[in-house]
């Protein structure tokens, strides 16, 4: 079992939830969140006063998914995610984390069965 953490432009959400369903991954946990990379931010003009934006508003996706889901998760939320063909700066990360256990709180059901 892995716990996929997608943080992706919120722009790119629907993008991405729809690769996910087709390739049959129905789960996931949005989040929104914010912070920055190579962008290093960006500036805004307020009432007149030029402003400094550290950070910038991003989604945050959790998808834990059983072994045999993970290469095909990853590959949906590189294609709904990516920026035209060969994607721009900011597009994203994503991160791949075991997971040691699930448990499912409604039956008790613990491991892969879980998810």
């Amino acid at each position: 079992m892995k716990l996929i953490i997608a943080i992706i432009q919120p722009s790119h959400l629907e993008d991405v939830k729809e690769a996910l369903t087709a390739v049959e991954v129905s789960r996931l946990t949005v989040m929104d969140c914010q912070g920055f990379g190579r962008q290093k931010g960006q500036s805004e003009t307020y009432r007149g006063h030029d402003l400094a934006v550290n950070l910038i508003r991003k989604v945050q996706l959790q998808i834990a998914v059983n072994d045999e889901f993970v290469e095909a998760t990853i590959a949906a939320v590189l294609q709904g995610g990516r920026t035209g063909e060969a994607g721009e700066i900011g597009d994203g990360k994503v991160f791949v984390l075991p997971m040691e256990d699930c448990i499912r709180i409604r039956t008790g059901e613990r491991g892969p069965a879980a998810i």
